[in-house]
C-alpha cells in the first residue's frame, strides 16, 4: 500500500465577505460572455497562452489524481486539414442516414451542419482524449476511476481559462471520433472525448441567440 503523504494547504486564500460576493457576481458576468464561435480568424496565437491554459485544465480535481486525461495540440495545417476531412466524412453520413429527425432540427438553430471550415481556419484545435485505463512502469494495467467526471472538469476549466485569457472556443464531437487515434498516432486506451477549437473569432462573427435558463431553473436551494 502506498505510504500517505500530506503537506499544509498553504493554496487557499479568504477574502471578506462582501469582496467575495462582488468576486463571484462579476467573475459570472465574466463568464457570462463566454459564447460558443464557429467563426474564427487565422490570426495567430502565441502558444504559451494554450500551453498556461492547458496547465489550468491539468490542474482540476481527479478521481484518485490519476489525472486520465490527454491533451494534443494541432496547429500544423495539414494536420488540421485532414482532420477536417476526416470528421466532415463522419458528419456527412451522420445529417443524411444516421441522426433522426427530431435531432437534426434541434441542431438547426445552431447552424450546424457537416461543414466544419472552423477545423482549418481556427489556429488551434486541442483535442482532448480520455485514458479509459493506465499501465505502471512494469507495463501492468491500471485501473483508471471516474474518467468521464474527471476528463469533463478538466475541459470545464480549459475552456474558462481559455475565455479568461481572450480566445474563443468551440467544443466539437463529431459523430464518430476514432479516426482522431489514427490521425494523431494515439495509443488504443486513449478515447477521443473532445475536439476544442480555439483562437480569435473573425471579424464580424455572430452566434445564436440563446436563452440559458433561469438560476430556478437548474439549481434547488429549499435544502439550506
Amino acid at each position: 500500500m502506498t505510504e500517505k503523504a500530506f503537506e499544509p494547504y498553504r493554496g487557499y486564500r479568504e477574502y471578506p465577505v462582501e469582496e467575495m460576493k462582488q468576486r463571484a457576481a462579476d467573475f459570472y458576468l465574466e463568464m457570462k460572455r463566454r459564447r460558443s464561435v464557429r467563426h474564427f480568424s487565422d490570426r495567430p496565437v502565441p502558444v504559451e497562452i494554450i500551453r498556461d491554459c492547458i496547465r489550468t485544465a491539468a490542474a482540476s480535481p481527479s478521481g484518485a489524481n490519476i489525472q486520465p486525461w490527454t491533451f494534443v495540440v494541432v496547429s500544423d495545417p495539414e494536420v488540421k486539414k485532414e482532420i477536417r476531412e476526416a470528421a466532415e466524412t463522419v458528419e456527412r453520413e451522420f445529417y443524411t442516414a444516421q441522426a433522426t429527425r427530431q435531432w437534426v432540427d434541434a441542431l438547426a438553430p445552431l447552424g450546424t451542419i457537416y461543414h466544419k471550415p472552423f477545423l482549418v481556419s481556427a489556429p488551434y484545435l486541442i483535442v482532448i482524449f480520455s485514458q479509459r485505463h493506465g499501465y505502471d512502469a512494469d507495463g501492468k494495467k491500471q485501473k483508471h476511476y471516474y474518467v468521464q467526471e474527471s476528463v469533463g472538469i478538466a475541459t470545464g476549466m480549459l475552456i474558462t481559462a481559455l475565455h479568461h485569457a481572450g480566445l474563443a472556443s468551440l467544443t466539437y464531437t463529431p459523430a464518430n471520433m476514432a479516426f482522431l487515434n489514427r490521425v494523431l498516432s494515439r495509443p488504443s486506451n486513449e478515447k477521443p472525448f473532445m475536439i476544442l477549437v480555439t483562437g480569435y473569432p473573425v471579424d464580424g462573427a455572430e452566434v445564436p441567440v440563446l436563452q440559458k435558463k433561469r438560476l430556478e431553473e437548474v439549481a434547488v436551494f429549499g435544502f439550506c
